[in-house]
């Protein structure tokens, strides 16, 4: 599964000034672009559903020429969920009763589907009283068209028009023009290896679309590029790095269900450390080992 959560907080927190740029200019107007402090992790309990929520990223930031901080809190949020406008102002009020300090509060919906417009506010009225209203800013990249950023020299457009409103048949194009604009900006290889990467996971294409996206390229004069050469070997790097992930996880697979059959919960969840191991300790622990063992060695219990 994508950790949509982590690969969006690493694009942001790398990208934060050219994110503002992008899609807050006002807020990047009004800051001191060399003081900007990264907050820790929050991490709030729900009480109501007994969950723990972990916010996305939250940075203090100065308004040039004063001393006066604020917090910018921006959350990525991947599927469409009922009531979050309400968790979002749970967020503003913990966050605002922790460091007692304004707060502009941002969402990025990042999921493709549905299509309609999310709320972006939520109110507590009474007939006689406006109790509260709160908003945040909202960027559903769903309402976006990739056209439109096109010209932008700024990696976050580059990363994120391979989320926005992009029509199927179209894929292979906007890969190939994510990457075009990729190839002006003069990063640094960490840098542009970051970009890619986002790019490739949100436009796999299947044989067709990459036939495609090839074809497109070779009009396009990238494919003499050196920045195009760097890039492509490094999908296909780590496309060979997550098929050797996958054939040694459908090995493990394999002989746990040879020596103990039907694979249930607990034996999947030690998988992934199972992978961690040499073929030899594998494959070792499961043959010579119990069951009770095996799940005691890895859940600390049997």
């Amino acid at each position: 599964m994508i950790d949509h959560d982590r690969l969006f907080k690493e694009l942001i927190s790398t990208f934060f000034v050219e994110f503002l740029d992008l899609f807050l200019p006002q807020i990047a107007k009004d800051i001191d672009r060399d003081e900007i402090q990264f907050l820790p992790q929050e991490v709030f309990n729900d009480v109501t559903s007994g969950e723990k929520k972990e916010i996305d990223l939250l940075a203090q930031v100065l308004y040039q020429q004063q001393e006066t901080y604020f917090l910018i809190h921006i959350e990525n949020q991947s599927y469409s969920q009922s009531e979050f406008a309400k968790r979002m102002f749970k967020y503003f009020s913990r966050l605002y009763e922790k460091y007692d300090l304004p707060i502009y509060p941002v969402v990025i919906f990042s999921f493709d589907e549905p299509k309609r417009l999310e709320p972006r506010n939520h109110r507590v009225t009474f007939p006689d009283l406006n109790v509260l209203d709160f908003n945040f800013a909202a960027i559903q990249l769903n309402q976006l068209s990739w056209r439109n950023y096109l010209t932008q020299s700024n990696p976050v457009a580059a990363a994120l028009m391979s989320k926005m409103n992009i029509p199927k048949e179209e894929r292979p194009q906007v890969k190939a023009e994510c990457l075009r604009l990729l190839t002006t900006l003069k990063l640094d290889p960490a840098r542009m290896q970051l970009i890619s990467g986002f790019v490739d996971v949100y436009l796999n294409l299947n044989m067709t679309e990459e036939e495609v996206f090839k074809a497109t390229v070779d009009r396009m004069g990238l494919t003499n590029e050196e920045v195009y050469m760097e890039i492509v070997t490094s999908w296909k790097r780590e496309g060979l790095r997550e098929g050797r992930q996958e054939e040694r996880r459908a090995s493990i697979t394999k002989f746990l269900q040879l020596r103990f059959g039907e694979i249930d919960a607990q034996l999947e969840a030690i998988i992934p450390q199972l992978m961690e191991l040499s073929t030899d300790e594998y494959m070792s622990l499961i043959y010579q080992a119990s069951r009770e063992d095996l799940l005691s060695r890895f859940h600390g219990e049997s």
